[in-house]
């Protein structure tokens, strides 16, 4: 499945502990703010998931998609691996 990742870290603003994760499970930048990941999970058990590597107050959104189109991004969808 097809899911992005999306986020706004407020106050602090560290980074990169969620873009090692992302990185770690295979996920792909694609805005500042928006990562693309392919997995067996569901949103729920992600957004859990991600929620230990950001900050109490910060927001983040994990949606499962079904149909996509980019415009003027480098990355997409095409580029990540099938789903282990």
């Amino acid at each position: 499945m097809l899911f992005f990742i999306d986020y706004d870290l407020r106050k602090q603003r560290n980074y990169q502990p969620l873009y090692d994760e992302l990185k770690r499970l295979g996920a792909i930048p694609m805005l500042d703010s928006l990562w693309c990941l392919r997995s067996t999970s569901t949103a729920v058990v992600l957004r859990d998931h991600f929620a230990r590597f950001i900050d109490a107050d910060d927001g983040l959104s994990v949606s499962q998609v079904a149909d996509w189109a980019t415009r003027g991004i480098a990355n997409t969808p095409n580029k990540l691996a099938s789903a282990a």
